[in-house]
């Protein structure tokens, strides 16, 4: 099958059938045309239907999310950035680093933070 062209027994092209009397080559070329030229608007759509998917299971993972604010001296864990502390680590080295207070809020999801023995970490 190529293009979407159906194929034909090779007892039918022997013997008149419908599908072999009633097959004209103008016609079917121009038919394979027309489908070419939907194959843009075939990819939108399936893609306008991914996206759908994407968004429908986004919502039921986010349905089952607890949210939980946090305020004033909570403590916290800081995402590890880079491994400078040792480079030799790499991917296995920790994620996340001591834990730290809040001391203030710098904006949506940013805080000021302090180390347990109340040094100030220098960006929020």
């Amino acid at each position: 099958m190529t293009y979407g062209a159906e194929t034909v027994i090779p007892l039918e092209t022997g013997f008149l059938t419908l599908k072999t009397s009633s097959f004209v080559p103008n016609s079917n070329d121009n038919l394979l045309e027309k489908s070419l030229d939907l194959v843009k608007e075939r990819r939108e759509n399936a893609m306008v239907q991914l996206a759908y998917y994407q968004h429908k299971l986004k919502q039921g993972y986010d349905s089952h999310v607890k949210l939980r604010p946090l305020a004033l001296g909570d403590l916290v864990l800081r995402k590890v950035l880079s491994t400078v502390e040792n480079p030799a680590w790499g991917k296995l080295g920790p994620n996340w680093e001591m834990p730290y207070r809040i001391i203030s809020v710098a904006g949506i999801g940013a805080y000021y933070l302090e180390n347990l023995d109340e040094h100030v970490v220098p960006r929020p």
